[in-house]
């Protein structure tokens, strides 16, 4: 009997992509990225509740694209068709020119999925990920699958590096910082963090500074500086290439630093769980 190996496989660039937690800090990259189009930030900020629950949302976000990477075809279908229903009842409103929009559109849904895939690769290789340009290429290529389960025309998607760099040429003119972009990117950059010293209290900035906020903060300042320099430039950040190489810097030694904590557990909190069922289900583990 075929093992199942979902939408990608073991052989695949995308699980030896995703098997580096530095992926993590990609996708906080994303956030800062998505956040710089006005009616993608719109949405979020008209239906989610990141404000009140910020890490559950991102928890929730982290298993969605954890199913969609290591789970079995049945997970991934089930997982993407609720994805589907939550986003079909959700509309909200452009700040600029009052029209109602839905969220499911397939320009906004391409831009999520182009901006997340993209800041997933590019901090990978930026903290340190050897791959080649076809590999590199390749990861664009199987991420159309990912596209198709949103709704997307896999067609209508860029699957590789050029046509990434393309496609956001050509959005540039669409993307701005709005009132939503700012408070989305001061949210994220200093967001509640549980106060692991202290009974499991939310830290604010200015009332207690330990570790927890210091450390979140030079994460939060890595992702901002991973991003591309004309997102920079929208930020009021600069596009020098020193900060392009501090940012690089930053991200390997977070890589290297994680990989060194993660070395001091036992073995099987080493891998995630659902990575580690997928290597079991092909019989990798």
């Amino acid at each position: 009997m075929t093992a199942d190996v979902g939408l990608f496989g073991p052989d695949s660039v995308t699980w030896k992509l995703h098997r580096e937690p530095i992926l993590l800090l990609g996708g906080l990259r994303s956030l800062y990225l998505q956040a710089l189009h006005p009616r993608a930030v719109a949405g979020v900020s008209q239906n989610s509740g990141y404000r009140a629950d910020p890490w559950g949302r991102l928890l929730r976000t982290s298993d969605y694209v954890g199913t969609v990477v290591y789970g079995s075809t049945t997970e991934v279908r089930e997982a993407a068709a609720r994805l589907r229903r939550l986003h079909a009842r959700m509309t909200a409103v452009d700040p600029r020119t009052g029209e109602r929009f839905r969220i499911d559109e397939p320009d906004l849904l391409r831009w999520v999925h182009v901006a997340e895939v993209e800041s997933f690769l590019s901090t990978a290789v930026h903290a340190g990920v050897r791959l080649t340009d076809d590999e590199v290429d390749a990861y664009f290529t199987e991420q159309l699958r990912a596209a198709e389960l949103v709704g997307l025309d896999p067609a209508t998607v860029p699957s590789t590096a050029a046509e990434v760099a393309d496609y956001y040429a050509g959005l540039r003119p669409e993307l701005a910082l709005t009132r939503d972009s700012a408070e989305a990117a001061l949210f994220l950059t200093v967001p509640p963090i549980p106060d692991l010293w202290g009974g499991g209290r939310a830290l604010r900035l200015g009332l207690n500074l330990g570790p927890p906020r210091w450390a979140y903060l030079g994460v939060a300042g890595t992702a901002i500086g991973l991003l591309p320099p004309w997102a920079r430039k929208m930020y009021g950040g600069l596009g020098w290439p020193t900060t392009d190489l501090a940012a690089r810097l930053s991200a390997r030694g977070l890589r290297a630093l994680i990989a060194t904590i993660l070395s001091t557990l036992p073995k099987q909190y080493q891998v995630s769980p659902v990575r580690r069922a997928a290597l079991e289900r092909v019989g990798l583990a």
